[in-house]
């Protein structure tokens, strides 16, 4: 299922004191520099983590998008937040407290009569706002979930539980009856107000987080060691990453110990050995666990976490992902490489890549490995960006069984657990654009945006309509010279050249894929940066099966066009899913002389990312699979050898 936004405290408390320098800060930006200048900091002013990033993240604040493909996700979501009332997100949290309510109750998974209600109304919803706010300045959406903030408060019980369903679920789970996750729905509703205190200064929803701290504490404490283990079966999303998260803005040590008491040790165990056991084991209830596992090594440094999530990342990038970086199929992990035999139609559960983004980002700040973000690139243009329509419904799965489509959801009726993790991700789309150390900034996505560095006195704008552009364009605004290293990453499919210009000037700088290009020099306002790095077709087999090929150009996965027979609006817009289908499509064969499909396929003429099989029996046209919306699509092919 879901997860939470990535705090950052470290951020905060630098880099808000420091815009005050070169930049004017406007007043919203001037009253969270005043707000985060309140959160405690430890004798020594490192704050409470162990271990910072080597390689850091800008906070959202300092970075703004421009036009092009994850700006307009961004606004499309930001609409969305503006549409859902919040009486109707209350609406159950009211009841629950006993409190007077006369909304019209939301469905799907936030019905009154759904064991997961309050996860999106009263946790995810207030990310998103928080997240908003961070990366726009938006006053409206910031009041937007200050209201909320003070509405949840009023149904705060006097011990400090707060949810959308009665404590006695948490009954029910410690008496090993049948419920539906209610530590799930618990964190989410922690990390919402978390977030809406870190990214907005919201001290109320700092109190009440804490209260809801407390009374997971109390509940846990006289749970014997073998009975909480057995407990931990039941998914409970992000607690321990949450409780981490809280310790890290509090110094508060009840905290940390309560992050370390949710380990599921069935999990991390062999994980901590360096051994898969993922098979059989739901996929999105344990990357949140292992997002907590990153968060236990920074704010402890412990070791063995670090393995844990070192391990964790490479087993699945490696073994159970697709060529698109998603993973999952009907929200389980198989045995390791065996992926031929899962393209489902519930394959690539969208909070796994939402949560697989989220871990990458901890692994890339302890190494700066460019890697990383060749696969973070691929999750965000294959099963992110193309996962919301135009009005900003989200999708649960995405299928990879020939001839299926894209199901979306419903504006008030459906609110899975990818709805809530995608109203978060299209709330930060600038958090993962650039990061730096003291000597060098690093561009590792391509987008329309603008980063502002304090600490040099400069700002970089980068105009490109990447991924529909194959080159970018950075340029440099500074009130005087300022030395420093550009560092851009040269993905791992720049096979056919990666060439920068400097002023017009071609520079000679190794640019192998999988590196950074590295320019050292110093910087003057104006000069401009202009990054070429043409896409070309290539392949990615399927490891049980090379046969079973998906076609890649650049970081795109192309999917071949199989038409709308049969496709109703019913079918692409519901309330439960995608799934069943009294068509049967056989996956699409390929015939070549080498066995590789890139061979079978060529880019038609004209602007648009358009392709179109070559030399087969039967043409099919291809586009890349974010561009699909209301049709029937493949992701892979069976390609075969010619005989001669």
């Amino acid at each position: 299922m879901c997860e939470q936004s990535k705090l950052s405290r470290r951020n905060f408390l630098g880099s808000a004191a420091a815009l005050g320098g070169l930049f004017l800060l406007p007043p919203h930006l001037k009253a969270l520099q005043d707000a985060v200048m309140d959160i405690p900091v430890s004798a020594d002013g490192t704050g409470y983590e162990k271990v910072l990033w080597r390689y850091k993240d800008f906070p959202m604040t300092q970075v703004r998008m421009r036009d092009g493909v994850l700006k307009n996700a961004l606004e499309i979501n930001r609409q969305y937040l503006y549409l859902v009332p919040n009486d109707r997100l209350l609406h159950t949290f009211r009841l629950t407290a006993g409190l007077p309510t006369s909304a019209e109750p939301l469905g799907g998974w936030e019905a009154p009569d759904c064991e997961l209600r309050g996860h999106f109304a009263g946790g995810h919803y207030l990310s998103a706002c928080a997240l908003m706010y961070a990366s726009t300045g938006d006053e409206k959406i910031k009041a937007k979930g200050d209201a909320l903030v003070a509405e949840l408060a009023k149904c705060q019980q006097p011990d400090g539980y707060l949810s959308a369903f009665p404590a006695s679920f948490f009954d029910r789970l410690r008496h090993y009856q049948k419920v539906w996750a209610p530590f799930y729905t618990y964190h989410k509703i922690m990390a919402g107000h978390l977030d809406m205190y870190v990214h907005t200064g919201n001290q109320q929803a700092l109190e009440t987080c804490k209260r809801m701290a407390d009374w997971a504490i109390e509940y846990t404490k006289p749970i014997p060691a073998d009975q909480w283990q057995r407990m931990l079966l039941v998914e409970q999303g992000g607690m321990n990453e949450v409780s981490f998260n809280l310790y890290a803005v509090t110094g508060e040590k009840k905290y940390r110990d309560l992050g370390f008491r949710f380990e599921h040790k069935l999990i991390f165990d062999p994980l901590a050995k360096r051994e898969d056991h993922l098979a059989g084991n739901h996929a999105n209830t344990n990357i949140p666990k292992v997002i907590g596992a990153a968060r236990g090594y920074e704010v402890a440094d412990d070791k063995r976490y670090h393995t844990i999530a070192e391990f964790f990342w490479g087993a699945v990038t490696s073994q159970h992902a697709y060529a698109t970086g998603g993973t999952s199929d009907g929200e389980f992990w198989h045995k390791p490489g065996t992926l031929a035999e899962h393209l489902g139609p519930a394959a690539e559960e969208c909070c796994c890549s939402y949560n697989m983004m989220k871990l990458s980002r901890h692994l890339y700040g302890w190494t700066g490995d460019p890697r990383i973000f060749d696969y973070y690139e691929r999750l965000m243009y294959n099963v992110r960006i193309g996962t919301q329509d135009p009005k900003g419904m989200l999708m649960y799965y995405v299928s990879l069984k020939p001839g299926y489509w894209k199901t979306f959801g419903t504006p008030f009726d459906a609110f899975w657990c990818c709805t809530g993790t995608g109203v978060e991700e299209y709330s930060k789309v600038n958090d993962s654009i650039y990061f730096h150390d003291a000597k060098n900034i690093y561009v590792n996505l391509f987008a329309g945006s603008e980063v502002q560095w304090p600490e040099k006195n400069v700002s970089l704008v980068q105009e490109t309509n990447f991924p529909l552009e194959e080159a970018t364009t950075l340029t440099v605004r500074a009130q005087k010279p300022s030395a420093f290293g550009l560092k851009i990453r040269v993905p791992y499919w720049a096979t056919n050249g990666f060439t920068i210009h400097i002023n017009g000037q071609p520079q000679s700088v190794e640019a192998k894929p999988e590196s950074y290009a590295t320019l050292h020099r110093t910087w003057h306002d104006g000069d401009t940066i202009k990054v070429s790095m043409p896409m070309s077709l290539h392949i990615s087999p399927i490891p049980d099966s090379p046969d079973v090929q998906a076609v890649l150009y650049g970081p795109l996965v192309l999917a071949g066009e199989m038409g709308r027979h049969g496709l109703t609006e019913k079918q692409i817009y519901g309330d439960s899913g995608p799934f069943s289908d009294k068509e049967n499509y056989p996956m699409p064969e390929l015939l070549t002389a080498s066995g590789q499909a890139g061979e079978a396929i060529e880019r038609l003429p004209g602007g648009e990312l358009r392709f179109a099989t070559a030399n087969q029996q039967q043409t099919m046209h291809l586009k890349p699979l974010y561009q699909i919306m209301d049709e029937r699509y493949t992701v892979y092919w069976k390609v075969n050898r010619k005989t001669v």
